[in-house]
């Protein structure tokens, strides 16, 4: 398959190639101080990735992503205008239910609106997942008023399919849908989802572009986890999965060593040429800038590695258990 080209706006406001996943920044175990993420923050805008993805689950009800952005905003108001911010909610992070009825989401905006006191206007909201007992149109509706008051810039879509994209497109345009998308989840691809994001002028933003580290070849074993890591509990990561899994990695190793670039790049680059943004989180200052590069990758390349993908297969579910009920919906 050749490449195709990212959108390179989002609500009217011009985006780079790469965004920043802002969760691991606020998670409630191994805290990083806010200092910290800030300068993470600043390294990622500054190398041009400016669509910022956070959400009202991500940590604590008094210390998540709203949190951490309005600190990072007051301490640098002429940043507001550069980012682009998509924030998810209408979600439980304690249930891990959506609620995306009219009420569910009015009050979700308004607290991410209230924490945030002004100091930087949500560009996109997203419902973090489909909610099963509510119809993608009331939901959007819902959006769509939010829109008109002012309180959010655009609607944006999470974990969805092809039709629901095209039903939520036809209440009210579409600002963006996140998915997941990597070597090694390429659903997106093959299902249709990209093709409607693509023909309806939809921003493509693609969460876990390294699929949760695994894309990285820093994780070798599933022992290399971090004891208190939640990856651990991730099906992809146990120990029979993880052996299958690895071979995938080891062949795009190969692929990184000839580019001269690392694994984690090649991935990245491999998500953009699918016609998407890229939001890979890191924790590491390094590691941001070199998600940020490019590699070189010719339409050759990009067959091999979709022969990887096709004689590899995956082992293992992305989250399991109930979690896989709310995914492509």
């Amino acid at each position: 398959m050749s490449s195709t080209t990212a959108a390179k706006t989002i609500v009217g406001k011009s985006i780079g190639p790469t965004g920043y996943g802002l969760m691991g920044l606020t998670r409630p175990w191994d805290q990083i101080e806010f200092s910290a993420s800030t300068k993470l923050m600043k390294t990622a805008l500054g190398q041009g990735a400016n669509v910022w993805n956070g959400g009202i689950h991500y940590g604590t009800p008094d210390r998540n992503s709203l949190h951490l952005l309005k600190h990072y905003f007051e301490q640098n108001p002429q940043d507001a205008d550069k980012v682009v911010l998509s924030i998810k909610g209408a979600y439980d992070g304690k249930t891990h239910i959506p609620d995306c009825s009219p009420e569910g989401i009015r009050a979700s905006v308004e607290e991410a609106v209230r924490v945030l006191g002004g100091c930087k206007k949500i560009d996109v909201f997203e419902c973090a997942r489909v909610d099963p007992n509510v119809p993608i149109e009331t939901s959007v509706q819902a959006l769509a008023e939010l829109v008109k008051e002012g309180k959010i810039g655009g609607i944006g879509l999470s974990e969805v399919s092809a039709e629901t994209i095209r039903r939520a497109h036809a209440v009210h345009p579409i600002a963006a849908v996140e998915i997941e998308l990597s070597i090694f989840t390429p659903d997106a691809v093959t299902n249709g989802v990209a093709e409607a994001c693509h023909e309806l002028g939809i921003a493509l933003v693609a969460y876990s572009p390294v699929s949760r580290g695994l894309l990285t070849g820093e994780f070798r074993r599933p022992e290399d986890l971090p004891a208190n890591d939640m990856r651990r509990m991730l099906p992809r990561f146990k120990s029979d999965a993880f052996v299958q899994n690895f071979k995938l990695v080891e062949a795009v190793e190969k692929i990184a060593e000839r580019k001269g670039a690392t694994v984690a790049q090649v991935a990245i680059t491999w998500v953009r040429r699918q016609g998407a943004i890229p939001i890979p989180g890191s924790t590491k200052a390094e590691r941001v800038v070199q998600n940020c590069v490019d590699v070189e990758l010719s339409d050759d390349d990009l067959k091999e590695i979709w022969a990887l993908i096709e004689s590899l297969p995956i082992a293992g579910q992305r989250y399991g258990g109930k979690f896989e009920q709310y995914l492509n919906q």
